[in-house]
């Protein structure tokens, strides 16, 4: 039996990933979940699944989940320093990171260092420091097992390939709602369309992300630290049909391919059971209901955030610690309906252009620069704000 900790239990990636747990009651254990604020959903796992430690982020919430669990042998916690200990704990073999954002990265760094592998569905996490979290993992001889579809598709076509060396890789895209839109378009979408992805089921956030292709590109940053590569062994190809995940093209010209219905549940079954696969039962592929599989290319041009994540990678440093912070900032500023769809890239490229860059970056140096940047990042929405309403009058 393998025991799991589950960091983000509340959210698209942990809930399916307790859908998973459930059905296979012989083969896995929960031993730690947390929520950042839904401690109505988290009171409900608790209950289910009886892991030794719960933690409501949302130190508000902290009384009603502790009456809601007492008289369990359940160890509730508040905070996010709680969430270090939660990702620590003796009993766990396996920490799965679904924990939306760069708050992922203080929890994934306990969970190294306490020896735990880890099941990685936090891109940010590598984003902001993916060069301190490989050098971690090799140290202490952890494995990270990727959970987003793009990367455990790349992961599970390396499968018996490691003395093989790659070319390139390709990540695939839908498109997101806006597909084959151009910026004149784009400068006029809200929320509602935004929110409307044509294939996947996810979170407020990362579906937006997807339809600004920002997603994209932080999985472009990701790709970079999990399998090595440099920025020219990395594209990115639409594919609407989202059958085809990720592609590997090895040095003598052939290339493989991970394909399967896009369910987040396979990858994570994929990663709670790795080394092995075990029988699901998932709805399979069938080719004749896709007669057709189209790819083209990405359109950097009117989706900028897709090339500003390129030009971070190429930067290196804290360039994508920036652009990350002031994506989480301007995703929820568009949320609010505080600005449009293009000036969230605006703002993220004059982050880019006025913030310090360093290029040799510890662990504090990522974390002054995510706090720096969210403030710059809010008070350039705030201008932004108050210039859409002059606009507007």
């Amino acid at each position: 039996m393998k025991h799991i900790s589950i960091l983000g239990s509340t959210g698209s990636v942990g809930t399916q990933a307790l859908q998973v747990v459930a059905a296979n009651p012989a083969l896995y254990r929960v031993t730690a979940l947390s929520a950042q604020s839904n401690a109505t959903l988290l009171i409900e796992q608790a209950l289910r699944f009886k892991p030794g430690t719960v933690v409501i982020c949302d130190e508000t919430r902290y009384a009603e989940v502790k009456s809601a669990l007492s008289g369990l042998a359940i160890k509730v916690l508040a905070g996010e320093d709680a969430l270090c200990e939660a990702a620590g704990i003796d009993e766990a073999d396996l920490v799965l990171t679904a924990l939306m954002g760069s708050v992922g990265l203080r929890p994934t760094i306990a969970a190294i260092e306490a020896g735990k592998d880890i099941a990685l569905a936090n891109k940010e996490t590598l984003v902001v420091a993916g060069d301190l979290i490989t050098s971690l993992a090799k140290e202490h001889g952890v494995r990270i097992i990727p959970v987003d579809s793009e990367h455990s598709a790349i992961f599970q076509c390396l499968a018996g390939e490691e003395n093989n060396p790659i070319e390139k890789i390709y990540l695939t895209a839908s498109g997101g709602p806006f597909r084959g839109k151009d910026r004149a378009f784009l400068a006029g979408v809200g929320r509602a369309a935004a929110l409307k992805h044509p294939n996947w089921n996810m979170g407020p956030k990362i579906t937006i992300d997807s339809a600004s292709l920002m997603n994209k590109g932080l999985e472009v940053i990701e790709a970079k630290w999990l399998f090595g590569l440099d920025p020219d062994q990395i594209d990115v190809v639409v594919h609407p049909q989202s059958i085809i995940h990720s592609i590997v093209q090895f040095n003598d010209g052939s290339m493989k391919a991970q394909m399967g219905l896009p369910d987040m549940k396979l990858p994570i079954h994929y990663a709670l059971a790795y080394p092995n696969r075990i029988l699901s039962n998932f709805k399979r592929f069938s080719f004749i209901d896709y007669p057709e599989l189209t790819f083209s290319q990405a359109d950097r041009e009117s989706f900028r955030n897709l090339d500003l994540a390129f030009k971070a990678l190429r930067m290196g440093g804290n360039m994508p610690c920036i652009i990350n912070a002031a994506n989480e900032v301007v995703v929820d500023a568009f949320l609010n309906e505080k600005i449009g769809f293009l000036q969230m890239s605006d703002v993220i490229q004059q982050c880019m252009e006025e913030l310090e860059f360093i290029a040799e970056a510890n662990l504090n140096n990522y974390l002054e620069t995510d706090r720096h940047t969210r403030i710059f990042a809010g008070e350039l929405v705030t201008k932004q704000v108050y210039l859409n309403q002059n606009i507007k009058y």
